[in-house]
């Protein structure tokens, strides 16, 4: 048992202060989920190893009396396993492989054209000591381009990628949380995505009126505003100019999706809309053949 119910967290900050790595952003809430206050051992990109006497060269990292428990993974699963009395963060083996899934794809789908959108930022704000090894570290993944050179042209990325959020948005019409009417650890995998941008989106990436907005503010709010801090820029504001594609979907989902079959009568207009495009497209086949005869030599 922790003492004083106080686990230690080792962080991993920009300039502000403010946590920047989405693992440490969603192993912040889920010690909080569990109930544990948290003492945090502040420090950026560089000296992690120091800091950690050795054991690691990355966060997080947490301390639970004699135990380090190393990977943010790792540590969700430490957690449930050594107090299991307390609310759980996962529901089963098939629950693990339905938050994984969740966050590769809002990693392919978010965080990898955002990196780019905000990489010189990610230095810019990062602190001060720190900012070589991430120009020298991140342009080596970057295949030797400048963070400048990357980030140049956003203004023409940004807006591509809300629509292919537009997944999360449905789900969440129907559920509160993705964990259903209350938050989970598949939440906070999600809102980490979305904490790390914060973190360095100097220019929004979301409309004003985008309807994630809703769950995002209530995620960030939780635990007395865990995810709110003086140092995080705010998700929403994107203008978006002539030509650029709609931001979110306003039509309904596809009807399999959206409602149950429960008769006749919970189908029945989606049948009269396939029986009215039947009908169309035998008319203009009626029409078209007629064209094609009255045009036929004699």
């Amino acid at each position: 048992m922790p003492r004083n119910n106080t686990i230690t967290l080792f962080d991993l900050q920009l300039a502000s202060g403010c946590t920047i790595s989405p693992f440490v952003w969603s192993t912040k809430y889920a010690l909080k989920h569990k109930g544990f206050d948290v003492e945090i051992v502040p420090g950026g990109f560089t000296g992690i190893l120091e800091r950690t006497g050795g054991r690691s060269e990355r966060v997080p990292v947490i301390v639970d009396g004699d135990n380090w428990v190393l990977d943010s993974w790792t540590i969700a699963e430490y957690l449930d396993e050594k107090y299991p009395d307390r609310p759980r963060l996962f529901e089963g083996d098939s629950m693990k492989v339905s938050v994984r899934f969740t966050e590769y794809w809002l990693w392919q789908t978010a965080i990898r054209p955002w990196f780019s959108c905000y990489i010189q930022d990610y230095r810019d704000l990062s602190l001060p000591q720190d900012h070589e090894y991430v120009t020298l570290t991140r342009e080596a993944v970057l295949g030797g381009r400048k963070l400048e050179e990357v980030q140049a042209g956003r203004e023409d990325r940004l807006p591509l990628v809300p629509p292919t959020l537009e997944p999360l948005r449905q789900i969440l019409k129907e559920n509160r949380w993705l964990g259903g009417r209350v938050p989970n650890y598949g939440d906070y995998r999600a809102l980490a995505v979305f904490l790390w941008t914060a973190s360095v989106a100097t220019t929004p990436p979301l409309t004003e009126d985008d309807p994630l907005r809703d769950w995002l503010d209530r995620g960030f709010d939780l635990y007395g505003g865990l995810g709110r801090h003086a140092g995080m820029h705010t998700l929403f504001g994107l203008r978006l100019r002539p030509g650029d594609p709609a931001p979110f979907s306003t039509d309904p989902p596809m009807s399999g999706l959206s409602r149950r079959n429960t008769g006749p009568e919970s189908t029945r207009r989606d049948l009269d809309v396939v029986s009215r495009g039947r009908a169309q497209v035998a008319a203009q086949a009626a029409k078209a053949a007629q064209a094609r005869a009255g045009s036929a030599p004699e």
